[in-house]
């Protein structure tokens, strides 16, 4: 049984907002509110409307801190006196591959990290959160950033930034790990899901074709950086000019952000190598 379930889209579009972020409210009585989106008062104001006479707040869950997801969750926390949860503040999870890259100086190309988000409680892979009849599972799906959650309930998978529909996900080191989130994704392929809810963009009615398209697509994408690779070395900046021939000038920074994800995982892999230490400027050649 499918539980009720209401979005409030939050007014921020933009190139990598899509129609903007999706706030979801969660059940009927004692409700659940997953990912409270930018700090906007509209956004508040939306989401509290959205309430029917006499329901409560009993929970916020964040998918992971960003601001566009995470920075109005303590505005909304003090409206309704629910506690927030997620995984950890911003950095809590980052692996130690990504954590050294962080030591030697990579730094930069976040998708506007909230440095300030620590939640009330943290949630472990698989922790469930019981609301009455409802039962809402975290599942830890780093990739996009080391603290990302998805939340399933019923079947329905709330997937924040790590699948959508309507494009694919940004993993930018140090925040996103190439690694992680492929065998995130793996992981949630191996399930079954009716539908897929995504923090921007419309439901995914399909998720196990869209799951498989979104798997399909990145290791598209390393064939691709092997490939130029093998023409000639080149920055994840270069690359990416040469790989994402169609992408919109406005958008190559976060092209060159995957790139460099991908150039990271196979160099953790002995498939490529770079020319001294990893940081965005680094030149890479093939083995």
């Amino acid at each position: 049984m499918q539980p009720k379930l209401r979005r409030v889209r939050a007014m921020n579009p933009s190139a990598m907002t899509g129609s903007g972020t999706n706030s979801y409210i969660v059940g009927q009585g004692r409700v659940a509110i997953i990912d409270p989106g930018p700090r906007d008062d509209r956004h508040l104001a939306a989401l509290l409307a959205a309430l029917d006479p006499g329901e409560s707040v009993a929970a916020i869950l964040v998918s992971h801190a960003h601001l566009d997801h995470s920075a109005l969750a303590p505005r909304l926390a003090q409206e309704t006196g629910a506690p927030v949860y997620a995984f950890g503040p911003a950095r809590k999870g980052i692996n130690p591959r990504m954590q050294a890259l962080v030591d030697q100086g990579l730094s930069g190309g976040g998708e506007g990290v909230d440095h300030a988000f620590t939640p009330d409680h943290s949630l472990a892979d698989g922790e469930c959160l019981s609301l009455g009849a409802l039962e809402i599972e975290a599942i830890h799906t780093p990739g996009h950033m080391a603290g990302h959650l998805c939340f399933a309930c019923e079947g329905v998978l709330f997937s924040g930034d790590h699948a959508m529909g309507w494009a694919s996900s940004l993993v930018s080191p140090p925040d996103g790990d190439m690694g992680d989130y492929m065998a995130a994704l793996l992981r949630l392929q191996a399930r079954q899901w009716r539908q897929m809810w995504p923090g921007h963009g419309e439901e995914v009615q399909d998720p196990a074709a869209r799951l498989a398209e979104l798997i399909a697509h990145r290791r598209q994408r390393e064939a691709e950086v092997l490939a130029a690779l093998t023409t000639a070395p080149g920055t994840a900046t270069e690359l990416a000019a040469r790989i994402y021939r169609d992408t919109p000038a406005a958008l190559l920074p976060a092209a060159a952000r995957n790139v460099l994800a991908h150039l990271i995982d196979l160099a953790s892999r002995n498939l490529a190598s770079p020319t001294g230490p990893i940081t965005a400027e680094t030149r890479f050649h093939s083995i």
